[in-house]
């Protein structure tokens, strides 16, 4: 059985476990008192254990019963990877090479939200973008791993739609963090599938929809640094931990680069999809 480990909230609690068609089997019932959330059954590596006490049991809960959240709350870093496929490189037409290093910047909790929860349109801007990507979730202390070693340290995978309200990316003369953080303006889930069950031999193809209108349309072969290369990159400078995230680029298509633009607005749903992962769907709504 693939395994997809998400947490959620059901009958008033919070809660983790895994997500299968029959329904979604309440692992933080039967395993709470070992490993209390699912950041703590990561630490511990314990995912196999967790994955083989599904195989048997029944569902608790029907999917329509659960509301989805971040799969993995309580991680200390959301590490986003900026221009991080060939073609977007291209898209910025400033005749510039491939860049030497990855570009990096950092996300809080707040601004993102689960799987099916709306994403805010904040008041300040009506600048709103998607921009779909893949998560690597980490699954081990990491520090100067090697390229041959990166992979190892990736519990599993994930999606984020890291949405960005783009005439704040230039309030500053070097920084996009005020652009990047708005509360609830982008999303990841809806769950972590296990490093073990995705072929990264194989490129991921990744799609993002608007109203089911196809945006960006790219696989893993265009990255222009791989998954290993930006572990290996960024343990040369910074401890990685378990439950951290790597938000690791998205593919052209943006609604900045349409002309007009293409801004998100209310009741806009946004999908981001790769197949051995999943779909992350949220609707659009302003800001109260």
């Amino acid at each position: 059985m693939s395994a997809r480990f998400a947490t959620f909230l059901a009958g008033g609690k919070e809660s983790y476990g895994v997500v299968t068609d029959g329904g979604v089997l309440d692992l933080g019932k039967r395993f709470g008192s070992k490993y209390p959330a699912l950041i703590d059954a990561i630490r511990a590596g314990a995912l196999p254990e967790l994955r083989a006490a599904a195989v048997k049991a029944k569902p608790d809960w029907q999917l329509a019963d659960i509301h989805f959240r971040n799969p993995v709350p309580g991680g200390e870093k959301i590490l986003c990877i900026g221009v991080n496929y060939a073609n977007r490189n291209a898209e910025y037409r400033d005749g510039e090479e491939l860049p030497k290093y990855p570009s990096l910047f950092f996300r809080t909790p707040d601004s993102l939200v689960g799987h099916n929860e709306p994403i805010v349109r904040p008041r300040l801007s009506d600048q709103l973008d998607y921009e779909g990507e893949i998560v690597l979730v980490i699954g081990k202390h990491a520090s100067e791993v090697s390229r041959e070693a990166a992979l190892g340290v990736v519990a599993g995978f994930t999606l984020c739609n890291e949405g960005t309200v783009r005439d704040w990316l230039r309030h500053a003369k070097f920084n996009v963090t005020q652009g990047k953080n708005f509360d609830r303006s982008g999303s990841v889930g809806p769950w972590i599938v296990p490093a073990d069950e995705i072929d990264l031999t194989k490129p991921l193809h990744l799609t993002t929809k608007v109203n089911g209108e196809v945006r960006q349309d790219d696989t893993t072969a265009n990255l222009i640094f791989d998954f290993p290369e930006l572990i290996r990159y960024i343990t040369s400078f910074m401890t990685l931990k378990p439950g951290d995230l790597i938000v690791t680029g998205t593919p052209t298509g943006a609604g900045a680069r349409f002309d007009p633009p293409k801004w998100l607005k209310p009741g806009d749903v946004v999908e981001v999809e790769v197949p051995e992962i999943g779909s992350l769907r949220n609707e659009v709504i302003a800001a109260r």
